[in-house]
């Protein structure tokens, strides 16, 4: 009898930097010795400060723009605006993905390419008119809008770039960060918008790109884009200058016409961006951070998963916040989909002594697997509460599937 290899729902996993990896000998078997069986290994990512407390060399990295951690050919990016730029910072090593992923699957763990595709500060200030717009023609230039065909083709490239260079065997799955829109709800340097006290309705509004491409959009879906900016804008200003809260749902400040066509442009621009990529990944599994709230933007694409037709082998929910809250998203998840529901949980935001906790009820809810976040950056006490959940989680698995039915018990 022959056994398909696991798959990425089969396993439990953990995010990971390559600068956590690279230059430390020690790192793939501490990160082993977690219990997990797969590691999601930073391909892609955004600028960011992080602690890297373990590391022999360095306590602190800062990687001050996005940037690609794999090799790239500048032949196969001739004549593209976007592209991606080279780390600086760290470890001189050329192929920081390619030397942390050997090191990973030298522990027998399973790698999966982490790529973030629509968040660039440094794509964004090259190509100011391919960022998001919001409805008072103000640019978010952290944000790539997936509407523009150019910055689709600019995603599509970096995947297609990557698998070029690195076997399926070796990195069998991808994960989709930011494959559709980020919003308003992005930390700028020295951040002074706390204050404003914004609902989530007003940030929800805030958050609607209405560029070229994107009103374009609109309009082939059913609504006047002139008159979703107008509503916008005058349910935003209502609630900033005169204190009346914006409503919690798109359809009541952009009437129901205007908010089924937005989000329907937006559901179409997402399903298109990830069939590219699946065709530009043959053989990969396609892990897409999502948000079941289809008014949602950032990281996690805001999707109705029960209609959603593009291509996602599983979906990746964040469950970072109320232990409630996430297990009910779970839960809505599993019942309005047929894909496996993988859940994201933050070993930093978490209470150590509450993580086995509310993993065991997000297995319980339908989760297929999880995966913490994040090996690099949690302390001593958090990795030991990451342990614990895992191997709580495995011998709960594994009770599950051994345990007699009453027909077998009969």
């Amino acid at each position: 009898m022959t056994t398909e290899p696991p798959g990425s729902a089969d396993l439990n996993g953990a995010f990971a930097y390559t600068w956590d990896l690279v230059g430390d000998p020690a790192a793939a078997e501490r990160i082993a010795a977690l219990g997990v069986g797969a590691v999601v290994l930073q391909t892609a990512y955004h600028s960011v400060r992080a602690m890297t407390p373990y590391h022999p060399v360095h306590r602190t990295v800062h990687a001050t723009h996005a940037a690609a951690y794999f090799p790239l050919d500048p032949r196969s990016w001739h004549g593209m605006r976007l592209t991606p730029a080279m780390p600086g910072w760290a470890v001189d090593t050329p192929d920081r993905f390619g030397t942390a992923a050997s090191a990973l699957r030298g522990q027998g763990l399973r790698v999966e390419a982490w790529l973030v595709l629509t968040h660039s500060s440094a794509a964004g200030e090259r190509a100011p008119d391919l960022t998001v717009c919001n409805a008072f023609d103000e640019r978010y230039g952290y944000a790539l809008c997936p509407a523009q065909p150019e910055v689709r083709a600019y995603a599509t490239q970096l995947v297609r770039a990557f698998c070029e260079r690195y076997d399926a065997a070796e990195v069998p799955a991808l994960m989709l960060e930011a494959c559709g829109w980020l919003g308003f709800e992005h930390g700028s340097h020295h951040e002074k918008t706390a204050g404003a006290d914004l609902s989530r309705g007003c940030r929800d509004l805030l958050s609607v790109c209405l560029c070229p491409a994107c009103r374009k959009g609109v309009e082939a879906a059913g609504a006047d884009p002139g008159a979703v900016a107008q509503a916008v804008r005058r349910t935003v200003d209502a609630e900033m200058r005169d204190g009346v809260r914006a409503p919690r749902l798109l359809a009541e400040s952009l009437g129901e016409r205007g908010a089924r066509a937005l989000l329907r442009h937006r559901r179409s621009v997402i399903e298109e961006l990830t069939r590219q990529i699946a065709a530009a990944a043959p053989g990969r599994e396609i892990l897409l951070m999502a948000d079941g709230d289809p008014q949602a933007t950032g990281p996690d694409s805001g999707l109705d998963l029960g209609r959603f037709d593009g291509r996602a082998t599983a979906v990746v929910l964040k469950c970072w916040d109320d232990e409630d809250r996430a297990v009910a998203r779970v839960e809505e998840a599993v019942r309005t989909t047929a894909r496996p529901v993988i859940a994201n949980v933050s070993v930093l935001e978490e209470h150590p002594a509450h993580l086995a906790r509310k993993v065991a009820r997000l297995w319980a809810a339908g989760a297929q697997a999880i995966r913490y976040y994040h090996a690099g950056l949690a302390s001593p006490a958090r990795l030991r509460a990451l342990r614990t959940a895992n191997a709580q989680q495995a011998v709960t698995a594994i009770t599950a599937a051994t345990a007699p039915t009453e027909e077998g018990a009969a």
